[in-house]
């Protein structure tokens, strides 16, 4: 086409178009599926917007009346469908749209088994698991709370939380909770929470309401968007029969907007009284234990040894002088016996002595050498021998033997 225009020889608008419709047309017809929005009658044409419910992603849908009553129970905004339509452009206001030649709606059970294998999904990508979920702060000082405009979740969450602790602080982000635009505004608002550094923990909440009303929480992306939230998120959707799939992902899961409050925010009655056991208690075991010490105390002081310090330093010093004196006659006791033993001793050595017997008359006869001579026959004449007195000595020459 490019190569047959230029600015001097342009196509007219008409061609083009004829050309872009000429190609849409030959694409046949496709099976689609989507939300229904917008809905609305025009004499024998239905007009309609089919969404996408995970992306913001849309287009317009043309059928016959014939068509439309035809699909029983007939479609309304919200509902899911198939559609098996065919594309068309119109050339006289170069727009494009779906012409529906069928249509069927998704029913209940196929929403179920859909759900089911969503679930089975998650569970095996571990997006479940216990150890992945974090705990709540015990007080925390700005909550995120993601619900319906006007909504009496809304109302619950924050009247219940504020009676708990008055001083609590919320930072609400009203969004759409059912519908086609459900799911990208919820996933907005917590993107918008998750990132802003005064939210400590973030509550998703809605009403109850049907297995319809309630898809937008069971949605693959809004689940994927909790999971991936570091911020704790708490989900408060439907009653307590109600179960989507974000209560599986979420970090607390809570059966009613009420129940979530009273998850998120201590109560400040049961804190004091807590506070109050909590002192008593340290107060009881404070007093046991300085009681104990005063007891151990007064039993110390009743000793004798701290009653009188000085009775038993003069007890003590009395046992001193018994034992010095005890010592005393012990050791004079042995230096007498050791003295009485000394003199026999020396008596007997004296009795025993050689110079006793000496000055008794007795004489000593010993040769040069020191040897003694006992018998006469030992000595020879001419022999010099010594004779030993007590105080003296002489020698001799032997004669004759």
């Amino acid at each position: 086409m490019s190569a047959k225009t230029s600015p001097e020889a342009p196509l007219p608008i008409r061609s083009v178009l004829q050309m872009v419709a000429q190609w849409i047309g030959r694409l046949g017809t496709v099976w689609v599926e989507g939300q229904i929005t917008e809905l609305t009658a025009r004499g024998g044409t239905i007009f309609l917007t089919l969404r996408d419910p995970v992306a913001n992603v849309s287009a317009r849908v043309t059928c016959s009346r014939g068509v439309y009553e035809a699909s029983l129970p007939r479609p309304v905004d919200g509902a899911r469908v198939v559609m098996h339509v065919k594309p068309d452009f119109w050339v006289n206001k170069g727009s494009f749209a779906f012409t529906a030649t069928e249509i069927r709606p998704v029913g209940v059970g196929e929403l179920l088994a859909r759900l089911e294998r969503l679930r089975r999904l998650i569970i095996s990508e571990g997006l479940t698991n216990a150890d992945r979920k974090r705990r709540l702060p015990f007080l925390p000082s700005t909550i995120g709370l993601v619900c319906g405009r006007d909504s009496a979740a809304e109302r619950d969450v924050i009247e219940n939380a504020r009676r708990r602790w008055p001083a609590v602080r919320f930072k609400v982000e009203a969004v759409a909770v059912q519908g086609p635009y459900a799911v990208g505004e919820v996933t907005e608002a917590l993107r918008r929470l998750d990132a802003d550094r005064e939210v400590d923990v973030i509550i998703v909440t809605r009403g109850g309401g049907s297995l319809e009303d309630l898809l937008p929480f069971s949605d693959e992306s809004l689940v994927r968007a909790v999971a991936a939230c570091r911020t704790p998120v708490v989900s408060a959707i439907g009653h307590e029969q109600d179960s989507p799939l974000i209560d599986l992902v979420a970090d607390v899961r809570a059966s009613t907007p009420t129940d979530a409050a009273k998850k998120v925010v201590p109560d400040v009655g049961e804190q004091l009284t807590l506070v109050r056991q909590l002192r008593d208690r340290g107060r009881r075991v404070l007093g046991g234990w300085l009681d104990r010490e005063l007891s151990w105390l007064r039993s110390v002081q009743s000793r004798p040894s701290l009653a009188d310090p000085v009775r038993e330093l003069d007890r003590r010093a009395e046992q001193v002088d018994a034992l010095r004196e005890r010592a005393r006659r012990c050791l004079g006791s042995s230096l007498d016996r050791s003295a009485d033993s000394l003199e026999h001793l020396r008596a007997r050595l004296v009795a025993l002595s050689p110079a006793a017997t000496l000055e008794r008359g007795y004489a000593i006869v010993q040769r040069p050498t020191g040897e003694v001579v006992r018998l006469a026959g030992e000595v020879k004449p001419g022999d010099e021998l010594t004779v030993r007195f007590p105080d003296d000595r002489v020698t001799v020459t032997a004669t004759s033997t």
